[in-house]
């Protein structure tokens, strides 16, 4: 298992539905690692000698400046077997959607930060690397989001973002129907607003929030059937076949996945699905 140094912003960030952490690591004998899906959208700014390549699962692959959208399957970082350093920036989809300028094309796929921002990735990724201390870096990055909410009008609805958060508290476990009964729409008219503008529908966003808590519950050490129980499978063989349906793993196997192993780290202020409210 990689044992990379980790570094978080001393300071909360201002912007909400956003997280950063910085990964370094100068002796790494593993060259290869899944990426576990988790209900926000990814950006990472490489930053080190050796070059990270992001494959989307599809033989697609991307390099120094990467977006993963909601939950891509198959995907998996390589090139970790040198000295590396990189910049991750987790986002909410209902913040992504204005920073980013793009939803549903990012429904599963991993794409080039340069696409979506033009020059100004390569202008961020050089001012990146023209510093050397964590936190200058995570200033640079949140200055640069900041100018994108600043420069772009809110895109998505208050009823999508309401229903993201529900989904979000309930831990996946409420039901579309009554979402869209709170919000005054029609289920038809819930299900349609928030694929466009979320990425994904509100069934697979609770798919994905549930499936998160689940397998960072499985990492802690807990039994398949335990997790099963409390996160609101019906039974075992549901949650193996989430598990397997996100990952192609079993729930044993995904548990010691890297990338779960980190986030306590990491993460530990985003409080992992928490983090992706907007």
């Amino acid at each position: 298992m990689p044992s990379w140094d980790i570094a978080v912003p001393r300071r909360p960030l201002r912007l909400a539905g956003i997280a950063m952490a910085g990964f370094s690591d100068r002796a790494n004998d593993v060259d290869e690692v899944a990426l576990v899906p988790h209900p926000a959208v990814t950006m990472l700014f490489d930053l080190g000698e050796t070059q990270i390549v992001i494959d989307d699962g599809c033989g697609h692959q991307q390099r120094e400046r990467v977006v993963a959208g909601l939950a891509p399957s198959g995907a998996r970082g390589t090139g970790l077997g040198g000295s590396h350093e990189c910049l991750q920036v987790r986002l909410s989809p209902v913040t992504a959607r204005t920073i980013l300028g793009a939803s549903a094309e990012l429904d599963g796929t991993v794409v080039a930060l340069d696409d979506l921002w033009g020059r100004d990735a390569v202008r961020v990724q050089e001012q990146l690397r023209a510093v050397e201390s964590w936190e200058d870096r995570f200033a640079i990055a949140e200055l640069a989001l900041a100018r994108r909410l600043d420069a772009s009008r809110p895109v998505v609805d208050p009823e999508v973002t309401f229903s993201w958060e529900q989904i979000v508290a309930s831990g996946g476990q409420i039901r579309v129907d009554r979402l869209a009964a709170r919000v005054g729409w029609s289920r038809t008219r819930l299900w349609s607003r928030f694929r466009s503008q979320i990425g994904v529908t509100p069934k697979r966003a609770a798919q994905l929030i549930r499936f998160d808590h689940a397998v960072h519950r499985l990492a802690a050490g807990h039994s398949a059937a335990r997790v099963a129980a409390e996160s609101g499978y019906v039974d075992q063989s549901h949650l193996c076949r989430d598990v397997m349906a996100f990952t192609g793993h079993t729930p044993t196997a995904i548990a010691t996945a890297p990338f779960l192993a980190v986030d306590d780290v990491a993460w530990a202020e985003a409080d992992h699905a928490s983090a992706a409210t907007g």
